[in-house]
């Protein structure tokens, strides 16, 4: 999803600022969007460091005013989701306007059978993602909760297939 999105940004001519834990998989992706012509920034950034985030938000605004954060941590990272809202919210109300995106599934709406972990994390991207949107909309920062539902492939993806493709029922 974070791959997809960049590629879109950097098409439409905006500079994309781009972090992951093991930066050197984005390697890939800065090789794709420079060839495209785009603009990257890209490094390693550990969610779980509040001080990290802290340093990459800092870094991307000095590149260019930030406009727009979108929140697409991974599943198993622990890690306070206002730390990231809180600091993009900070430097966008000193720019007077920004825009803040938080990607989550349809479990944000409703639980599944087996997923109750899962539908509660993605219930509480939502309330934070709501209750921000009313609190800073006044202060022009737009806050959006976006579900975006399918099979992402990764490698845990493919691995988790081939396991389940190998299994005796």
């Amino acid at each position: 999803i974070g791959s997809a999105i960049a590629k879109k940004f950097a098409s439409e001519g905006y500079l994309v600022v781009a972090g992951r834990r093991n930066g050197d998989k984005l390697e890939p992706l800065v090789a794709e969007i420079e060839a495209a012509g785009g603009r990257i920034s890209a490094r390693s950034l550990d969610a779980r460091e509040p001080e990290d985030v802290t340093a990459f938000l800092a870094e991307a605004d000095a590149l260019a005013p930030l406009a727009l954060t979108i929140f697409n941590v991974g599943a198993n990272v622990n890690f306070p989701i206002l730390e990231t809202g809180r600091e993009s919210a900070r430097l966008m109300l000193e720019h007077g306007e920004g825009k803040i995106f938080f990607t989550g599934a349809t479990a944000g709406r409703r639980g599944g059978n087996g997923y109750a972990a899962f539908a509660a994390a993605k219930f509480g991207l939502r309330a934070v993602a709501e209750s921000m949107a009313r609190e800073l909309w006044p202060r022009h920062i737009h806050v959006a909760h976006l579900i975006i539902d399918a099979g992402v492939d990764t490698e845990w993806v493919r691995v988790s297939k081939e396991l389940a493709d190998d299994s005796v029922f």
